[in-house]
């Protein structure tokens, strides 16, 4: 009666007991000639339970309530491929690693391949207005060829979307051109220098907007200002227009960004990629008019003269079209890497960025750099990495099976 009570009903056929059976049987016997001298007294619990195989029911955690747990899929890959989940970590580490590592390779590399040839066409052919608009126009381009063959997924959109990103497109277009303007009357290096002092202006405007920042933020734009003040003066190649230019393209740049987040954050199913071919679109029909009104009437002219300058019409095309495409492709790069890094890793690449740029262009275009100049600059970079860390947010403590 006992056995029928315990054991399901089934038509298999019973196998010899084990010797361990033969223990709890005794046992069992035992308890009950002790139970006949004993009547208050019932079974033990934990010796009349049947005995479990650990081969079968070990390998699955019992919750309280009595349920198993689920295995995460990647535990479940590991134990069917019979690999370690410590080898599976480290293999998708290192594939995020080099994946990393080809984004940014690709972001710098595209990025002096921008600036050298930009600069060289506006050597060639100082109008910064059209050559911007290009750039834009590239961009559109680009970016309705990868909507249209579906590399890209096109977002849905609707006028809410439009009239929200009117602000941002603004201000992207004011940064765009008055880079553009920069490069044309300075040095690729005293421009970038200057557009390293963009915290300062993040943090005020921010601050006009009710954003507070703790004293170490404050501390770090220090040197950002001491770098690019000693910079300026000793700059060989000077301009205030060059100057001017890379200030108000921080300005542009920031109040961007401020007004992205205000008025963009309803629209989080757009991504990074998608939100920047948008923000081209309407910044190439904000830039296009106004560069026709301001520059239109010596297009004409400074194009034979930049024919004649080139040697070759192929040449200057094929600058023109390579400042074009890869004004867009370094954006897009950035944009992915954001995707996969944090926001203080892509701060500090994009300042080391600033720095192989510098060093390119000096190289290239071998421009003097007087050593005040240098230790100005080098002054203004460090201040921005500082700026980086002290505006970095430690990151939550998760549970410690998270890789």
């Amino acid at each position: 009666m006992l056995s029928l009570n315990l054991l399901p009903s089934s038509n298999a056929t019973l196998s010899k007991p084990s010797s361990r059976h033969r223990i709890n049987a005794s046992l069992l016997d035992r308890n009950r000639a002790q139970s006949l001298r004993n009547p208050g007294h019932g079974f033990s619990p934990a010796i009349c339970r049947i005995p479990e195989s650990r081969s079968d029911f070990g390998r699955f955690p019992v919750h309280h309530f009595g349920k198993f747990s689920r295995l995460p899929s990647q535990k479940v890959g590991a134990a069917a491929s019979g690999a370690p989940d410590g080898e599976i970590g480290a293999s998708k580490k290192a594939g995020m690693n080099k994946k990393l590592a080809i984004v940014f390779g690709l972001w710098y590399f595209q990025n002096i391949v921008f600036n050298i040839y930009n600069k060289k066409v506006l050597n060639i052919f100082p109008y910064p207005w059209l050559l911007a608009s290009f750039q834009l126009f590239c961009g559109s381009v680009w970016m309705l060829m990868l909507w249209s063959s579906k590399l890209q997924p096109c977002p849905k959109i609707d006028k809410s979307f439009i009239i929200a990103l009117l602000g941002p497109a603004l201000f992207h277009t004011v940064g765009h051109i008055s880079a553009c303007v920069s490069f044309s009357k300075v040095a690729v290096s005293f421009t970038h220098v200057i557009k390293s002092a963009e915290p300062v202006f993040t943090v005020m405007f921010s601050s006009l907007i009710g954003d507070s920042y703790p004293l170490k933020v404050w501390l770090s734009i220090l040197p950002i200002v001491f770098g690019c003040s000693l910079a300026a003066v000793t700059e060989v190649s000077f301009n205030f227009g060059g100057l001017w230019g890379a200030m108000i393209s921080n300005v542009g740049f920031v109040l961007r960004n401020v007004y992205s987040k205000k008025s963009l954050h309803r629209f989080k199913e757009v991504n990074g990629l998608n939100l920047y071919g948008w923000i081209t679109i309407l910044s190439l029909f904000y830039l296009f008019p106004v560069a026709v009104f301001v520059e239109g009437s010596q297009w004409v002219a400074g194009y034979h003269k930049a024919i004649a300058s080139s040697g070759n019409p192929s040449t200057f095309y094929l600058w023109v079209l390579i400042s074009g495409i890869f004004y867009h492709l370094y954006n897009q790069s950035s944009y992915e890497a954001l995707d996969d890094i944090s926001p203080l890793t892509f701060s500090v690449g994009n300042t080391m960025k600033r720095v192989v740029v510098i060093i390119a262009s000096v190289l290239v275009f071998r421009n003097p750099v007087r050593p005040l100049n240098a230790l100005g600059s080098a002054i203004a970079i460090f201040g921005t990495f500082l700026y980086s860390q002290a505006t970095a947010k430690k990151p939550k403590i998760e549970g410690a099976e998270k890789d």
